[in-house]
């Protein structure tokens, strides 16, 4: 049972207005301010540099979040009054954070905890652990029901009526507010109690993955070097306008935005199509064919041929994770080869086994690190993210597989522990140029890829890249041996979707049916829609369903009539769920792998 990260920021913010505890929380400053000496001038990105008294610049240059104010006046030769005055003039002109901050992690309230223990003054320390150790036992009391409904409930509400009480704040966030996950204040994590074995002929059947993971590989490649490239002409002009070979990282990355989400997606696409391309000349898609098969045999050798190798241009990048889904009547089929496989999706540069909710219920957490030392015999460079961002992270989803040598390097903020070593702030590192690339030098002399600065961005880019075929308004099933590479999927404009008008829920559930048989549609798919958040499912023999995708469509074709949703064909179906529990109830299962290039 774990905190969602929020509601411990709330805590945080709540104790942060107790001027007293703020006299030991050690402000910090922001990544990518830099005073090269306490006489000045503080270099702010995209700006000017500015001049400040000496004693604001002293001040700020040792801020680093692990001297509280008690600290500094004494290093100052000052008094707390003054340092605090200090303070406030550097929060105001934005070059420094000086708030109770939660450092990430999957569990925030220990995060918490180590903070409010460093606390020098022993009365205001356990006048601030009070309220989190409030929370903390309420928790307890949400596990400890288990699956007692009543208890569960009672226990929900008990935590939710203290956290409200003690916060003043909601216990729930709205839903389409633009965060993350994690609406409530907890959230469960668990590992299913039953264990499924399946063979050797399993993993035959996967060898089509191979040609596949090579194409992606040289999918990241190119998108790299072209990234890489334009990193290059940045680089180019802050050292011409500045003289020096050395570039501040930095300025260096906010000079790079506009090519990190304006350039850089262009390319994305580009190579995008340019791989749809030679995918084309070795599946070639017939119209009107609704299944398309290929050999593995046949479409390796021209894989080989039309992707060759390309070097690995961002670290993530070495990681391939294929989600695999079999499809089979029930376990005895599979052990007869009766079944097939389907690539759910092929995440590129991401070790999706890292994320926190995987770590935390692996049996060997310890295991996991160490395999990830044998796939990065050196240190790696992390960029630090933001907590939460409502497209992706949480602290669930978050990468947890981060040894002590690795390096974590601050852009925007910094989420990590201060008191972590080998946390490197932006203003403080530089870029030059090796053998014509470019590459970031840490204060310690350690050097690594530009783009591993950039590898959230490039990750972001790359992940949900792999698309062997482009959007179309009818794509075949297609399968190499027993391996199912793309689902059949249909794409149609709102108003296509006569039914949806209709008025009479009878008679739109009749009309639906017969345009989806007219169209050779199955009765399971999921449907895509740009107006809608996420993909969602559809029954076509359900009413509720059907007005679901109806109440979609309309929306569409409001918005935007020429616009098209995707429909695309549920598989497995529940026809496939192999995995029986111990009360006969079956489920389908997603086999999640990660794939390491082991290339120079």
């Amino acid at each position: 049972m774990f905190f969602s990260s929020w509601s411990i920021d709330a805590l945080a913010r709540t104790l942060s207005a107790d001027e007293r505890l703020m006299a030991w929380i050690p402000p910090r400053r922001l990544p990518y301010i830099r005073a090269e000496s306490d006489e000045g001038p503080v270099h702010v990105p995209g700006r000017r540099s500015q001049q400040a008294p000496p004693h604001l610049v002293a001040l700020l240059r040792l801020a680093d979040g692990r001297r509280s104010p008690h600290e500094l006046a004494r290093i100052l030769g000052t008094s707390l009054d003054e340092v605090t005055s200090r303070l406030t003039e550097l929060v105001r002109r934005r070059w420094v954070s000086w708030r109770l901050e939660v450092p990430s992690g999957a569990r925030p309230d220990r995060e918490l905890r180590a903070v409010l223990e460093r606390v020098g003054d022993a009365e205001l320390r356990r006048g601030a652990l009070e309220p989190l150790e409030v929370l903390e036992r309420g928790r307890e009391r949400v596990e400890a029901a288990g699956r007692d409904a009543e208890a569960l409930c009672e226990a929900l509400a008990a935590l939710e009526e203290d956290f409200t009480r003690i916060t003043d704040t909601a216990s729930q966030r709205a839903k389409g507010s633009g965060t993350a996950p994690n609406r409530s204040l907890v959230h469960s994590d668990t590992r299913r109690s039953a264990t499924a074995r399946i063979g050797g002929t399993v993993l035959d059947a996967m060898a089509p993955l191979d040609p596949l993971m090579t194409s992606a590989a040289w999918l990241m490649g190119r998108l790299g070097a072209r990234v890489e490239q334009r990193a290059v002409e940045v680089y180019e002009k802050l050292s011409a306008a500045s003289g020096e070979e050395r570039v501040n990282l930095a300025d260096f990355w906010f000079a790079s935005m506009p090519i990190l989400h304006g350039d850089a997606v262009t390319d994305a696409q580009e190579v995008l199509a340019e791989f749809q391309r030679r995918w084309a000349r070795i599946i070639p898609l017939p119209e009107g064919e609704a299944r398309v098969r290929a050999t593995h045999s046949a479409v390796a050798s021209q894989v080989a041929e039309a992707f060759p190798p390309v070097p690995v241009a961002w670290t993530a990048a070495r990681y391939l994770s294929p989600d695999v889904l079999i499809a089979a009547r029930d376990t005895e089929a599979i052990g007869r080869g009766d079944f097939e496989l389907v690539l759910g999706e092929l995440h590129l540069a991401s070790n999706t086994m890292g994320a926190s909710l995987f770590v935390s219920q692996h049996p060997e957490p310890a295991e996991l690190l160490r395999l990830t030392g044998r796939d990065h015999p050196g240190p790696r460079l992390l960029p630090l993210l933001p907590k939460e961002h409502k497209a992706r992270l949480s602290t669930r989803v978050r990468n947890v597989l981060v040894r002590p040598e690795d390096y974590y390097v601050a852009l925007m903020e910094l989420t990590a522990d201060p008191h972590r070593d080998r946390t490197v702030l932006s203003a403080d590192a530089h870029v030059v140029l090796r053998d014509g690339r470019p590459v970031v030098v840490l204060p310690g002399g350690a050097e690594f890829p530009v783009t591993d600065v950039f590898g959230h961005v490039l990750t972001t880019l790359a992940m949900d890249l792999f698309r062997l075929f482009p959007d179309a308004d009818h794509v075949p099933r297609v399968m190499v041996d027993k391996l199912v590479v793309s689902r059949e999927a249909w794409r149609f404009a709102g108003g296509e979707l006569g039914f949806a008008e209709e008025k009479s829920e009878a008679r739109r559930y009749v009309r639906a049916r017969n345009w989806r048989g007219e169209r050779g549609l199955p009765r399971y798919v999921f449907v895509v829609s740009p107006t809608e958040p996420r993909p969602f499912y559809v029954d076509f023999d359900a009413p509720v369903y059907v007005n679901i995708l109806a109440k979609a469509a309309r929306r569409l074709a409001r918005k935007d009539p020429e616009a098209k949703l995707t429909i695309t064909e549920m598989l497995p179906s529940p026809e496939h769920a192999w995995l029986t529990d111990d009360r006969g109830n079956t489920y389908t299962s997603e086999l999640r792998f990660v794939a390491v290039d082991q290339h120079d």
